[in-house]
This record gives C-alpha cells, structure tokens and sequence, in this order.
C-alpha cells in the first residue's frame, strides 16, 4: 500500500467509518531515522485510531521507530514482514524476513520494550522455499514468544524470485483455510486475515474462523464500501452520510 494510504486516503477514509483501524504506509526505519521524521509521521488526530507501519530488521532501530510511533500519538507500531519487492528485499526488509524468523522476535521484542503501544506483525503465510505449515508454525511461534499477540496474515506466500511485487498481490494462490488453521492451533492469539477480500459477505464468512478483517486494495479501490463498516461490524447506526457529504467533509483538510 506504499504511496496508497497516504494522510490524503486516511483522511477520506475516516469520514466514511469513525472504527476501522487505518494502517499508514510502510515506512522504513532508515527513513523516519535519517529522513525527514516530521513529514513521515505527520497525520491528522482526525485519522485515529491509526497504526503506524515500519519496515525494518535491526532491533535497536526498530526500536527507536516504535518510540516514535508512541510520540507522535499512533495507537498500533505494526511490522511489515509481508513487501516483496526487491528494493525492500536488499535491505532485509519486508517477505524476506519470514526465513529469518529469529531476527523478527529479535526485533518484536525490542519495539515491545521500547513503547507501550500494542506490536503486531504483517506477514505473508510463506516464501518460495519455506512454504510449508511447519515454517509458518515456527515463525508464529518464535515471533509470539517474543511478545506479540497480534499477527496480521496476508493468506499467499510471496515468490521472491521471478514475480514481481504486483505479481505477488495476484498469483501464488489464496489459502484462506491456513489462516483458519492458525487460529484454532494458536487460540490465544489475535489472528487477522488479509488477501483479496472485496465484500462483506466475505468478510463475515472470515471472521467465522478469524478475529479480525484487514482490506487493503478493495478500500482503495472501492472507498464508498467503508461508508457501511460502522454499521455491518462495529453496531453503530447506518450512517445517513452520502457521498456528496463525503466529500463536502474534505474542503478544510484540502484547504489546510
């Protein structure tokens, strides 16, 4: 979702549901670090709850990066380990860190230390050689032994060599029922499922065998379709927002 939720998109997306928790775009620790800081962070208090999401793999940065997050009023620090393209690859960020799940609890750990701020995990359910049930169970394991509750599973693997990040989001295949299968083996964790969801039909059937839904490029695609969170999940009343007051709710946020 990199260059997709933007502040721009969040603050959109919040006028259509006030409950769903929106995800910033990943932002890499090297960046927030060496980087101008102010301008990755900068959001709207209109766009809570909001999690920040970092891409990373040395501890002590990451560390720092969840510090930050805690200052500047996120509600999540959230750790990608899920972007296959090869530019995250080559600073060992991102997919490429689901065969090194030791590194990952390394890091979890110390953003856990570092903030009082929920950590959770974005994955992938594998990589190109280490696609089995047995190292996604081994990489759960080590990562909720250091702390996090909290996995967010995009229900593909990702093929690190021969397609590219878009290929990713398309051609290893969906495989929802892994997802179902973490939560009953790990029942005291917070499993969240993502991939190709687009309706909310969809999302009930999910949410039969998981806790949560993530949507990612269907509300970018189809904003409108989060007019009706609150109402479908949340038991707010249906909202009598239409879209012209949708976007009516945007001139200060682009006049400002």
């Amino acid at each position: 979702m990199m260059d997709w939720t933007t502040s721009h998109f969040r603050y959109l997306a919040r006028q259509l549901s006030r409950h769903a928790l929106l995800y910033t775009e990943m932002v890499t620790t090297g960046a927030l670090i060496h980087g101008d800081t102010e301008r990755f962070l900068r959001h709207e208090p209109a766009e809570y709850p909001l999690a920040l999401q970092l891409g990373g793999s040395d501890a002590g940065e990451l560390a720092h990066c969840a510090k930050l997050a805690e200052q500047f009023g996120f509600d999540e620090v959230n750790l990608n380990v899920g972007c296959p393209s090869d530019r995250v690859q080559n600073n060992m960020i991102g997919a490429c860190l689901m065969g090194h799940p030791d590194k990952v609890a390394e890091g979890v750990r110390a953003m856990i230390e570092a903030t009082s701020l929920p950590v959770t995990v974005k994955h992938r359910i594998g990589i190109d050689g280490r696609e089995s049930w047995d190292d996604l169970c081994e990489f759960i394991e080590k990562v909720a032994a250091a702390g996090c509750r909290t996995f967010i599973v995009h229900a593909r693997i990702a093929i690190l060599e021969g397609l590219s990040p878009k290929e990713n989001r398309d051609v290893p295949p969906l495989k929802y029922n892994w997802v179902y299968a973490l939560k009953q083996k790990y029942p005291e964790l917070e499993i969240i499922i993502n991939g190709g969801i687009k309706t909310f039909d969809e999302c009930h059937e999910h949410l039969r065998h998981t806790d949560g839904v993530m949507l990612g490029r269907e509300a970018y695609n189809n904003p409108w379709l989060l007019a009706s969170v609150d109402s479908t999940f949340f038991g707010s009343p249906e909202s009598p927002l239409t879209r012209h007051d949708a976007l009516r709710a945007m001139y200060p946020f682009i006049q400002s």
